[in-house]
């Protein structure tokens, strides 16, 4: 919703601004130059990526638009789950968490956290390595390299859709100049026109070069922040649980283990020690 108040404000403020200048709104009203530069921009888009590229693109734009599902909820469930399975596993010992890890969607534990099961990365990432902890002779230092490897390659591929927008809107001011240059270029070849009709011409070829940095810096290059700030949000998950299995791993007792996984998180969505642990026991007497 953020996406489309923001579009709301460029609109406004840029349009208002050369209303109250005195602008004239015919002016700007140049659907070729509209045409050039997005089928320019589209097609240099689809020429420049692969189709998984293209795809996962498509796939993150609607997404945009929904409020962020990375809230305080969620890290409280995701902490709530581990300590849960920590403690069962401290208590019975690691090898009774393999039926758990084995068949997540039959566990009782699993069960209790849908936002957590409704994450397939998250629960894959979170059961392999638990499945590591339960086959034994784990060593905590690969395992932590592992971890960094295998988050740095989620983060590669949730970053694509964000690298391929800032290309597009990195050319799209030089793509609103190709179409101003062939706008003068006709200006120019029509040079017997009157003064008047020649300078209407070049006002017509002027409008691609602001259409392509409108379009570059008011709207295709904030979605590509966007999504990076999104998926910033997203590799907390993977850092929290990375962190909290890596202290279990080191020997902290389940209570410390999910602190230690409480720490990593941003301040704006961290729980508070009490706020956990109060989560915890809500969770347990359902």
């Amino acid at each position: 919703m953020l996406v489309l108040v923001g579009y709301l404000v460029v609109v406004g403020t840029v349009f208002g601004g050369y209303a109250l200048m005195g602008g004239h709104f015919g002016v700007l009203f140049q659907p070729v130059e509209v045409l050039m530069i997005g089928g320019a921009a589209l097609g240099a888009f689809v020429a420049g990526n692969n189709g998984k590229t293209i795809k996962a693109t498509m796939k993150e734009l609607p997404l945009l638009l929904r409020s962020t599902k990375h809230n305080q909820q969620l890290y409280m469930d995701l902490l709530a789950l581990l300590y849960e399975l920590l403690a069962k596993a401290r208590k019975d010992g690691m090898m009774k968490l393999e039926s758990d890890v084995e068949s997540p969607k039959e566990s009782e534990i699993f069960n209790r956290y849908p936002s957590i099961m409704a994450e397939h990365e998250v629960m894959e990432f979170l059961c392999d390595y638990l499945r590591l902890m339960v086959s034994g002779n784990t060593d905590a230092f690969e395992i932590e390299a592992l971890m960094d490897h295998e988050i740095e390659t989620i983060r590669h591929e949730a970053e694509v859709p964000s690298h391929s927008l800032a290309r597009v809107g990195d050319a799209l001011p030089a793509l609103g100049i190709v179409a101003a240059v062939l706008g003068v270029v006709h200006a120019l070849g029509s040079a017997n026109l009157p003064p008047s009709e020649m300078g209407a011409l070049i006002a017509h070829a002027m409008v691609g070069t602001f259409l392509g940095v409108l379009l570059a810096y008011g709207f295709v290059m904030p979605l590509a922040t966007v999504i990076n700030q999104k998926v910033e949000e997203g590799m907390k998950v993977f850092q929290c649980a990375k962190v909290t299995l890596l202290a279990s791993l080191n020997g902290y007792a389940p209570q410390l283990a999910v602190e230690f996984g409480r720490k990593v998180l941003f301040s704006t969505e961290r729980p508070t020690f009490n706020e956990l642990d109060e989560h915890v026991r809500e969770v347990k007497a359902r």
